[in-house]
């Protein structure tokens, strides 16, 4: 059973919340899922139990703590707004700070990987670019990759892109990731737009969605997961 756990983020000494759950059966590695702009809701939660049912150590931290402990926003016109204005508000610095916290937590117990979805897509690419630890990273629909597209990076990630996709093309951000870095794998997917990971969503394609996470943990077992 996934329970919050509090960190604390050495950068400002801020302490945040954390969904946490422990592998089932074997450890393989630890994994932070990013969240959407719309805070830890029910997709974190299905997320972070397919993940722990793999095998992996999981936790998704709330990402926007320091302005309104806890958030969580349904998945309209309103949420969006208000995730959005968090997001901004919060920072990369923050961010950062506190992906690096989770890394910092996992890390004694074997490899650290990251994934993120759409905010945490952008934040999972970000997270390869600028924390210490991690081994690999899955970035879903990130709005923000393209621009990011040329920071080196310290970790390899994998990229997960919707066809359909309403908010980002997906062949310009695959044009920008391969301009700037060849060697990083990027998938779009035809039958699927935003959002595409969480299931039962309109966006959502199952075969899609299965796909892209097995390609996810081949990737992290390529990296270290055992």
């Amino acid at each position: 059973m996934a329970q919050m756990i509090a960190l604390t983020a050495a950068h400002d000494g801020f302490s945040f919340t954390a969904l946490h759950a422990e592998p089932e059966g074997p450890r393989k590695g630890g994994v932070i899922v990013i969240q959407e702009i719309f805070g830890l809701d029910q997709y974190v939660h299905e997320d972070v139990a397919r993940w722990a049912a793999r095998g992996f150590e999981v936790l998704a931290p709330s990402m926007f703590d320091r302005g309104e402990k806890g958030f969580t926003a349904l998945h309209d016109e309103a949420g969006f707004a208000r995730g959005k204005d968090l997001a901004l508000a919060n920072g990369p610095d923050n961010a950062m700070g506190d992906i690096q916290a989770c890394i910092d937590f996992l890390k004694g117990r074997g490899p650290v990987f990251v994934v993120g979805y759409c905010y945490g897509g952008t934040m999972a690419w970000l997270a390869a670019a600028r924390c210490e630890g991690l081994s690999a990273a899955s970035s879903y629909y990130g709005g923000g990759v393209a621009g990011m597209a040329k920071f080196d990076l310290k970790a390899p990630v994998i990229v997960h892109l919707g066809a359909k996709d309403p908010h980002i093309p997906a062949e310009e951000v695959k044009a920008a990731i391969w301009t700037a870095h060849p060697e990083v794998p990027v998938y779009v997917y035809e039958a699927s737009g935003h959002g595409f990971n969480n299931d039962g969503r309109p966006d959502s394609d199952l075969a899609d969605a299965e796909l892209a996470r097995q390609r996810t943990v081949a990737f992290f077992a390529e990296h270290g997961a055992s």
